[in-house]
């Protein structure tokens, strides 16, 4: 028989967490043909993976990919790291419904929770839509390069339903606001939307200070919430949040309870703390409640530790507190700040700024530079924080900071773990078997950092030289459990007759980069970018779309609309 294409000689991870086997894989018209030995078979091209593992395409369930869609339809840096089908919409956030009056604040709404500018969203976008199924289709036409899968968001359908008081902490939607909220959410879902998103994490803000529509909303609107997306999407629709653990734990828990037992698949970020166990056991006892008598709830979490990236690219901690550091973030280009750091007048007084301020004395443990070699170092050592470093040298971390900035010329970056660096709580924590390693937020925070390298460090890092999985484990979480999670039809699995969303990686091999910052958005908008080594091939419906980290120019992603339910 003729194939479009065939993978020979790898060894197969099939996404199940069945151990590993050798085969070939063939595909025709965009799916699994024959697993298996397929002999001589023709095919218009072969891929040789022999020596390499071939798995499912990864699937990516936190997303903020909803505006860069519209100028960047290769979906960077998600399809660098084996990503082939990401859920957008997350954390509440979107744009759709939509007017010709509210664009625009929908736009800035974006810009306040997740650092994309609103110019590069409003001429990034072509707005031609006003209702979910519209900006779907909006979506499908720009002819993404990945798999796409929608929330509809709960900023847009509130601030549409209450206007300005849907940010008010105090306010309720009354009767008729509920329904109207209702009837958008059953509308979206009708449309195509997975299901729902709403955040309640109180430091996402709108522009003038106030949290995110949505944020206050109480049990009685949740609740009506959920039931529309199970009326209008089934059983197992989804009911996804970002979520206020901090001061409402308890509201929180009874929201995932009610959306459970109503028939929500429920979905939300979560990670563990310093202290004991960092939360891990009274998450294994919620999980295992909850996730009875075909009830759903699922966690996601970070991969490694994150926050904020500093350094000369993008973000100082003292800029808005020091003039000197001020003057030089503002510089232009990254050589002109560095041109500036050499003059040893300049470096005195920004050292000198520094240390009056005190950040970085507070912040130096939490700091990981991810120094100059030729992968990051991640520091899961925990051997190499600012403080330590300055401790060795018996000097000011912010002396070292300055010191290590020019000898990179300006290139090195300081990771912030602010999330996830309880590393053994944090590991004992995704190895629950309802929660997964995959917390990328590609599109979001971009000016900030970025965790698009989420499954490249979980299979390089965290299972191949930390052992925290197995690598058809590793595999099985972000492939077959993951597509579960949105009710992938013929997703997920290396299965004959599946659609062929596969990745060819030479496992041994495989590394994250050092993130870049790059200008690359409208209106020469910057952001973090992160490539990787080690993925052969990314296939999408059969079609290379990715080939060692280039793209082939081939966009055959599809908005996906219809899931299994019940």
């Amino acid at each position: 028989m003729n194939y479009d294409v065939v993978i020979t000689g790898g060894t197969l991870v099939d996404g199940t967490g069945s151990d590993a086997v050798k085969g070939d894989v063939a595909i025709k018209d965009g799916r699994i043909a024959k697993l298996g030995d397929i002999g001589e078979a023709s095919a218009g091209r072969t891929i040789d993976a022999t020596g390499q593992t071939v798995t499912p395409g990864f699937v990516d369930l936190p997303a903020h990919l909803d505006a860069q869609v519209g100028w960047d339809p290769e979906l960077t840096s998600s399809s660098y790291h084996g990503v082939t089908t990401a859920l957008i919409g997350n954390c509440g956030v979107g744009f759709a419904p939509v007017s010709e009056e509210t664009r625009q604040y929908m736009a800035k709404l974006m810009e306040s929770v997740e650092d994309i500018a609103a110019e590069a969203i409003l001429d990034g976008l072509p707005w031609n839509w006003t209702n979910y199924g519209g900006y779907l289709d909006s979506i499908q036409a720009l002819k993404p390069a990945l798999n796409m899968v929608g929330l509809a968001g709960h900023s847009a359908i509130r601030f549409e339903a209450m206007g300005d008081k849907s940010m008010d902490k105090d306010v309720q939607a009354d009767d008729r606001e509920l329904a109207d909220i209702v009837r958008m959410v059953k509308e979206s879902v009708e449309a195509g939307a997975v299901g729902f998103s709403t955040s309640r994490f109180i430091p996402h803000t709108v522009p003038d200070g106030r949290c995110t529509p949505g944020t206050w909303a109480d049990l009685r609107e949740t609740s009506a919430i959920q039931q529309a997306v199970v009326e209008a999407g089934g059983v197992g629709a989804l009911f996804q949040s970002a979520n206020d653990f901090q001061t409402r734990m308890d509201t929180e828990l009874k929201m995932f309870e009610q959306g459970a037992e109503l028939g929500c698949q429920i979905l939300f970020s979560g990670g563990t703390g310093a202290q004991g166990d960092g939360g891990v056991s009274r998450w294994s006892d919620f999980f295992n409640q909850h996730n009875q008598g075909g009830k759903r709830v699922s966690g996601i979490c970070h991969t490694r530790p994150s926050g904020a990236f500093f350094g000369l690219a993008q973000l100082s901690p003292f800029t808005k507190e020091s003039e000197a550091w001020g003057q030089l973030m503002a510089l232009p280009t990254l050589s002109d700040r560095v041109d500036a750091l050499r003059d040893p007048n300049t470096r005195a007084k920004l050292i000198k700024e520094g240390k009056e301020i005190g950040h970085l004395s507070k912040m130096a443990s939490m700091l990981h530079p991810f120094g100059m070699g030729e992968t990051p170092d991640l520091d899961f050592d925990r051997k190499s924080s600012l403080q330590q470093l300055a401790d060795a040298e018996g000097r000011d971390p912010v002396e070292v900071y300055v010191e290590r900035l020019l000898a990179s010329e300006g290139r090195e970056l300081f990771n912030y773990w602010a999330f996830g660096g309880a590393l053994e709580n944090q590991w004992q924590y995704m190895q629950l078997p309802h929660v997964i390693p995959m917390l990328g937020d590609a599109g979001a925070h971009v000016g900030i950092f970025t965790d698009t390298d989420s499954p490249t460090v979980l299979l390089s890092e965290l299972t191949r030289k930390h052992g925290v999985y197995t690598l058809p484990q590793a595999i099985h979480k972000i492939t077959q459990q993951s597509a579960d999670v949105l009710g992938l039809k013929d997703r997920g699995v290396l299965k004959e007759g599946n659609i062929a969303d596969i990745n060819v990686i030479d496992y041994e091999r495989l590394s994250t980069h050092h993130p870049e910052y790059v200008n690359d958005f409208p209106h020469g908008g910057g952001r973090f970018i992160v490539k990787s080594t080690g993925y052969t091939a990314t296939l999408v419906a059969g079609e290379v779309v990715v080939e060692n980290c280039v793209h082939t120019g081939q966009r055959p992603g599809s908005v996906i609309r219809e899931f299994a339910r019940g």
